[in-house]
């Protein structure tokens, strides 16, 4: 059986039928897709889990088939030291980078050594001394690469370094004395 809405009933199920929407999209979708809850429905739904995995969840694999991963670290180069960041890369995985020093410029090495080499060898990519860099790099053998990073103030010097690409944290940043 056919019933036709009149113009008032047509009228007042539209405005219905977009309340209903409107509270769907406050109480589910808000809270699941943008983490935002403002009812705290969404939290008692654990539907506010979803959008922090979401957040969280930076590893994807690339075309062929290594890890593609973000990071973003924050470091501090205590004064008058030193401090090296490094990540793993197989050869010709590539990483894009950029770092911004919340001070004076600094001076850094961005380098690498050949894996299971025990001479002490290097190879550095870029040395200069600056507040901040971005750019990207191929690894021309699997090591470690990364930056060493040296305060001369007198005062602790914060770094942020962002990084995606193909590679793995290879070590924590460790206080040195002496460049690379």
């Amino acid at each position: 059986m056919e019933q036709n809405l009149s113009g008032p009933a047509l009228i007042k199920a539209s405005a219905i039928a977009v309340v209903l929407a409107a509270v769907v999209f406050i109480t589910l979708v808000m809270p699941a897709e943008f983490g935002q809850d403002p009812t705290g429905i969404g939290k008692q739904l654990g539907l506010t889990a979803i959008a922090e995995a979401e957040e969280k969840t930076v590893i994807q694999y690339a075309d062929n088939g290594g890890e593609l991963r973000e990071d973003t670290i924050e470091l501090v180069v205590p004064a008058g030291q030193g401090i090296e960041y490094k990540l793993f890369m197989e050869k010709f995985q590539k990483v894009e980078y950029e770092w911004l020093s919340a001070g004076d410029a600094m001076y850094f090495d961005l380098h690498g050594e050949p894996k299971g080499d025990t001479t002490g060898y290097f190879e550095s990519y870029a040395i200069a001394t600056l507040p901040e860099m971005k750019g990207s790099f191929t690894a021309p053998f699997t090591g470690t690469h990364g930056w060493y990073w040296k305060n001369t103030s007198a005062e602790d010097v914060q770094i942020l370094l962002q990084t995606k690409g193909q590679y793995s944290l290879a070590k924590p940043a460790q206080n040195q004395e002496d460049t690379p």
